[in-house]
């Protein structure tokens, strides 16, 4: 809010000359990593010379305080944008009882602190930082200038529970603001995801900016200074990074919501689940769902952390437990499947405050990350295999545990913050999810396969159950089942000629020339038939050299009697075989459905009688059988 005065910060029911700050507000952190005081403690026992160290510590750490307190920092036009943390010298306030009063009549008191850059680690309460700042004063022709410079201050670190910033100048309180994620947005001086507010420093004056910090959770205090320009430059690109990011989750989200759809694969749902907690936890870590999704609402703000952070623990033990599925033991499948369930209960737990974020930490710092070592073994052995799932797995969790060792130094104070090693766990995080997806997406081809592979195996089973092998026409069981369907579509209107062929001369060519080439010619026979009848017909091998042709679709007798006479034809040609040359006949007897009859097995006997009469009366014939009552 450029050119705000002290008075428009004085509106929220503080008064910075009477040194009697507002009451704490009560806040809870989103991170589960107190587990580190006992990495701290191990540590202190590794080292028996600390009394040395410390002494060595305490003096530069009074080295710093006096570089700090006599030389401030400088803002002028050559740097739009200056960290102030080499200047930051910090005062605990564990009780957080400290008035602004109190602190400025102990300002020897104030230390360099000795923990990594823009970092107090976990557990702080309430700790006041000091910063002197100068703005050099310039040419008296240049009037505006003199009247002040707009600079805005901003913690890029939007977990803060609340943040008293006092602007003194000549030992008094010159410019107070309250910031911190607790504040409601309305009341905030500038509409941000970080905590910002613009400050008028006069040049040539020295200040000393004081701040209150509170929180239960970590300390990371990436403080600057900064010009407008560069504050809302600096703002945009995060908050574009963050919308790429996000977008890329929520179409990942979509993708496998629309996979389970059409495949009704449960793996995806499961992935879903993962995304969701893993994506809102970011939006939430980096202000986007308070700044945009829900603002100024309590409950989410204190709960998102511990809900997002327990689904994606969920969704990922379900995940893997599906995906590596058949190569983990029944006992680690049970136990993630139990993991599973235990997550989801505190998760619920916690929405309705049985339990608070301190236990949601305990939680996530005891089985978080269980679900990535149960998985261990199954991806070993698909690596084992040659499964390239399993390189897969190994990779993500191996990133998931760099991003998280990075995350966890920040948060307890022993990794240096900037851009890299605040985005870490969220790069890592779409790593995995990236990873994770690719794995989803195996895993449906592979089932895919498998299904294509089913229904090959079922098709050739099928064709070796209804086809002949020699011909590959319909065998006398397909025969059966086709004829069958056929009866019950025929009608008068449509009538179904059933033909029963009987080769002229067969066993001549078998008897002279050898079974091979018997073979050879029922198989042009067979390939005669088929060019001969219309797409749709059905023509089967009962076995030897016998035949059956169905036609459905007639309209009278006389067009079974035409259709006959091309069988005959057909088959009557002469044949050229690989070695020799032969003529073979054919005798036809036929019926005709339903004016012979409506039953298979009725009709083939009648269609082999008509044939038999014509082989009796000289073979090489197309004979119908006598009308017989339907039946």
């Amino acid at each position: 809010m450029p050119g705000a005065t002290l008075s428009t910060f004085d509106r929220r029911g503080y008064d910075p000359f009477t040194a009697n700050p507002c009451a704490t507000i009560p806040y809870t952190s989103p991170y589960c990593f107190r587990c580190l005081d006992s990495m701290r403690l191990f540590i202190h026992r590794l080292l028996p010379c600390w009394f040395v160290i410390g002494i060595l510590l305490a003096a530069a750490s009074a080295m710093s305080v006096a570089a700090t307190t006599q030389t401030p920092v400088v803002l002028n036009d050559a740097s739009a944008t200056t960290k102030l943390w080499p200047a930051v010298t910090i005062l605990r306030d564990p009780q957080g009882k400290l008035t602004v009063n109190d602190v400025l009549a102990a300002a020897e008191k104030f230390t360099a602190p000795q923990s990594a850059y823009e970092t107090l680690g976990l557990n702080q309460k309430v700790v006041w930082l000091r910063v002197p700042v100068i703005v050099p004063a310039v040419n008296a022709s240049q009037p505006l200038a003199q009247a002040g410079e707009q600079w805005i201050l901003d913690i890029d670190y939007s977990l803060l529970n609340r943040v008293d910033v006092h602007v003194v100048n000549d030992g008094r309180v010159v410019q107070y603001a309250l910031l911190g994620n607790s504040q409601p947005d309305a009341a905030r001086p500038i509409h941000s995801r970080s905590h910002a507010v613009p400050l008028t420093l006069q040049p040539g004056l020295p200040y000393a900016l004081l701040l209150r910090v509170e929180t239960i959770g970590t300390m990371i205090l990436p403080i600057t200074l900064s010009k407008i320009s560069a504050f809302h430059a600096r703002a945009i690109d995060e908050q574009l990074l963050q919308g790429l990011l996000a977008s890329l989750g929520l179409c990942l989200l979509l993708y496998s919501l629309l996979q389970w759809f059409s495949l009704r694969e449960p793996l995806y749902i499961k992935y879903s689940l993962l995304i969701i907690g893993s994506v809102f936890f970011s939006v939430h870590f980096f202000g986007i769902g308070q700044l945009y999704l829900w603002t100024d609402n309590r409950w989410i703000e204190t709960h998102m952390a511990g809900l997002t952070a327990l689904i994606a623990a969920c969704g990922t033990s379900l995940f893997i437990e599906d995906a590596l599925g058949p190569d983990m033991s029944r006992r680690l499948r049970l136990a993630t499947k139990f993991l599973a369930a235990a997550l989801a209960i505190a998760a619920l737990a916690h929405a309705l405050d049985w339990i608070d974020i301190s236990t949601v930490s305990v939680v996530m710092s005891t089985l978080g990350l269980m679900p990535s070592l149960l998985g261990v073994p199954g991806a070993v052995r698909r690596i084992r295999r040659g499964d390239i799932v399993g390189t897969y797995f190994l990779l993500a969790w191996g990133g998931y545990f760099a991003a998280s060792a990075v995350m966890v130094g920040v948060v307890s104070g022993y990794v240096d913050v900037n851009f890299w090693t605040m985005h870490a766990f969220q790069i890592g995080v779409t790593f995995d999810m990236l990873i994770f997806m690719r794995i989803a997406v195996l895993r449906s081809t592979a089932m895919h396969i498998a299904a294509q592979r089913a229904t090959a195996e079922r098709d050739t089973l099928h064709s070796l159950a209804y086809t002949d092998p020699l011909t590959k026409l319909l065998n006398r069981r397909g025969l059966n089942t086709t004829l069958t369907a056929a009866l019950h579509n025929c009608t008068p209107e449509k009538i179904l000629a059933v033909y029963l062929l009987d080769l002229d001369g067969f066993k001549l060519v078998n008897d002279q020339f050898g079974h091979d080439a018997g073979d050879e010619l029922l198989e042009i026979v067979a390939s005669r038939l088929q060019a001969t009848v219309r797409a749709g017909d059905g023509i089967a091998r009962l076995g030897g050299d016998e035949f059956v042709v169905l036609a459905g679709g007639l309209q009278n007798d006389g067009q079974a009697q035409e259709l006959g006479g091309k069988l005959l034809a057909a088959i009557s040609e002469p044949y050229a075989l690989s070695l020799h040359t032969c003529n073979v006949g054919v005798t036809i007897g036929y019926v005709l459905a339903p004016s012979d009859g409506i039953h298979a097995e009725p009709l083939i006997k009648h269609a082999d009688a008509a044939m038999y009469a014509g082989k009796q009366s000289g073979k090489n014939c197309l004979r119908r059988a006598p009308m017989v009552a339907a039946g």
